[in-house]
């Protein structure tokens, strides 16, 4: 029996993806050439199968038109975003978002820009 495909991201596929949320529509070629300026130099092959890949797992499209294909995000940072952390909390946490809070803050101590962000939010929260 054939394994079903996976919906989550690999990390791979997140280093794509957080290409194409900051430069918009691109080319596999644009996408490869981002990646090696960063030092991650991926053949240009493999950068196009984990494009497909993505298309196939509905994160991202195929813009009409002529060679060389654009792509773009069909998902935005924010969803995305909320989807992965929503099931870290889950699997890792059981679902208490207390734990991973307390996770965070025993992990290292909150810098000052930290501490006053989650100040803000709290201010926030209670408005």
């Amino acid at each position: 029996m054939a394994r079903p495909k996976a919906k989550e991201l690999t990390g791979r596929e997140l280093e794509l993806m957080h290409l194409f949320w900051s430069i918009g529509p691109a080319t596999a070629t644009e996408i490869r050439d981002k990646l090696a300026a960063s030092g991650r130099d991926l053949a240009y092959t493999t950068v196009a199968t984990l494009i497909r890949i993505l298309c196939d797992k509905e994160f991202l499209e195929q813009l009409p038109g002529e060679r060389p294909f654009q792509y773009r995000p069909l998902r935005s940072f924010d969803e995305v975003s909320r989807t992965l952390l929503g099931d870290l909390v889950e699997r890792v946490f059981g679902g208490s978002r207390e734990q991973l809070l307390l996770r965070l803050i025993d992990e290292q101590k909150l810098s000052v820009k930290e501490r006053r962000a989650l100040e803000r939010i709290l201010r926030e929260e209670r408005s």
